[in-house]
């Protein structure tokens, strides 16, 4: 399988484009692989799963809260959800919510 290295070009857009990044909790097997690869974007909670944080390093335990992804991390968050065993996470494009990367990408 072949990784961008940018946000692919889907029409408006292209390099350097914002994105976003979600856990689906109900397929999280709680593995922290994501940890592991962005732990600056991804922690485990008391319950297992994982989730996102805020820029601010704030646990965000809502369901589908997102986080921007921060450029520099960007192929941490690609490989988390590439190597994700539970598919659940999802990485977006803010101005239009499409999916880039991860289980719905097309």
């Amino acid at each position: 399988m072949t990784v961008q290295q940018e946000a692919p070009a889907g029409g408006s857009g292209g390099a350097g484009e914002p994105l976003e990044v979600w856990i689906d909790q109900d397929l999280c097997t709680g593995d922290g692989i994501c940890v592991q690869y962005a732990p600056e974007v991804f922690e485990l909670d008391i319950d297992g799963l994982a989730y996102v944080k805020s820029p601010e390093d704030e646990l965000l335990v809502e369901a589908g809260a997102t986080t921007p992804v921060p450029l520099p991390l960007l192929q941490d968050v690609v490989d988390s959800a590439r190597e994700c065993p539970g598919d659940c996470i999802h990485v977006r494009r803010v101005s239009d919510r499409v999916e880039v990367y991860g289980p719905d990408a097309e």
